[in-house]
């Protein structure tokens, strides 16, 4: 069976809870992981679902060197940065 240590808890982005007070939201912490005995990293993101008044869910990954987009949002299916998280809810919020 396959043994995982976690290594680091990822704390939601307090810019981004800020952006989402007011709408009705749950938040679930990321992880990142390490697969015992190897040195694969798993990592989990910080997930932010929106339920109210619209419905988002909106995937924070840990920033590397490579992506300068490190949010997801699956019903758009597409990265964006805080910026355009940001007027995409100002958007949104009516």
């Amino acid at each position: 069976m396959l043994e995982f240590k976690i290594t680091q808890e990822l704390k939601p982005n307090p810019k981004l809870l800020e952006l989402i007070k007011e709408f009705t939201y749950k938040t679930k912490k990321g992880k990142v992981k390490v697969l015992l005995n190897t040195n694969l990293q798993i990592i989990e993101p910080t997930e932010y679902l929106i339920t109210y008044p619209i419905t988002l869910t909106i995937l924070e990954y840990k920033v590397n060197e490579i992506s300068n987009k490190p949010f997801y949002i699956k019903e758009h299916k597409q990265k964006y940065t805080l910026k355009e998280i940001e007027t995409l809810i100002k958007k949104c919020n009516f």
